[in-house]
């Protein structure tokens, strides 16, 4: 094997592993809830499922939040906002992916990376559009523009003060609601409903997530809504979201008529531990970690329980 050889084999090496460190499939737990969810409901209420249907969306799903992950990778570097981040500050949930900071990919590739996920995912969206739910369109045009507004001019909504709503509504009522259709084949509104915990919950994980980012956001103009309020009172819209994530599932319960969505509170006193760590830590990155990580497992803990209320929901 010449040099030659060995650099382009390196260099495909390098890229692959570039390619999954920005897709991060870790985080792909946010939009899996939600999937998860509405298929359940979609058996649960009507008795419909199917495999490669769901297994076709779930790829979609995927393709689409690694197109957001790498256009917010390339504009949180150009903006100065991953660059920016103090050592001392740098956590698993603090820095987006790292891949163009830590040299694993240039600009240019989570650029390229960025345009070819969203493209193979309208693709397969076409594909679900042309043979299996024709009125899934709005709802996944709607999901891809979100997306890719998310981080790039003109709306920034991440740089705005739209992200919040954008993640929450996305990964909640919207992804629900899309693959309930894809499973179901009907549009029922309500599904928009059931998906208004697991929005108010992911909100939630990007709002906590966004302390450890704080310095580097401000300097960098990146206007989220605890850069706008500050640390401290940032905490009562932490506390406010749980509270409104807890609430919504009576909504749903009555709706539905079913007390097992409740069972949904199940992840109340997690809900209390990390509120209080929280209040007390919110200046401590180190020690406010605990809290970080509390929060993705209450939304997958809440998510697992309205999975199983969505099965006995019939």
């Amino acid at each position: 094997m010449n040099k030659l050889e060995i650099m382009n084999k390196l260099d495909v090496k390098r890229l692959w592993k570039g390619f999954w460190q920005v897709a991060d499939p870790r985080c792909w737990v946010a939009s899996t809830v939600p999937m998860l969810v509405g298929a359940a409901l979609s058996y649960g209420t009507r008795g419909r499922f199917s495999l490669p249907w769901f297994l076709l969306s779930l790829v979609g799903i995927y393709l689409i939040e690694t197109g957001k992950n790498s256009s917010n990778e390339y504009v949180d570097y150009k903006t100065g906002v991953d660059r920016n981040i103090a050592p001392e500050n740098r956590t698993p949930f603090s820095g987006g992916k790292k891949t163009i900071v830590q040299g694993k990919l240039s600009l240019n590739e989570v650029l390229y990376i960025s345009i070819v996920t969203f493209l193979i995912a309208c693709g397969i969206g076409l594909i679900i559009v042309l043979f299996r739910e024709p009125r899934i369109l709005w709802v996944g045009l709607l999901g891809v523009l979100i997306s890719i507004f998310y981080s790039v001019p003109p709306f920034k909504f991440a740089y705005s003060g739209l992200g919040e709503f954008a993640v929450g509504f996305t990964f909640g009522p919207l992804v629900t609601l899309g693959m309930y259709m894809v499973m179901a084949q009907e549009l029922d509104y309500r599904a928009m409903i059931v998906g208004m915990p697991i929005g108010f919950l992911i909100a939630n994980v990007l709002w906590i997530n966004q302390y450890p980012d704080y310095e580097a956001d401000k300097q960098g103009n990146k206007k989220n809504w605890v850069v706008r309020l500050g640390k401290a009172k940032s905490i009562k819209i932490y506390i406010t979201l749980f509270i409104l994530a807890y609430v919504s599932l009576i909504l749903v319960s009555v709706i539905y008529r079913n007390a097992f969505w409740l069972l949904g509170w199940i992840s109340i006193p997690l809900a209390v531990k990390s509120v209080k760590i929280a209040q007390k830590e919110y200046n401590n990155i180190p020690k406010l970690i605990k809290a970080n990580a509390n929060t993705l497992l209450i939304y997958q803990v809440t998510g697992l329980a309205m999975m199983v209320a969505s099965f006995l929901n019939g």
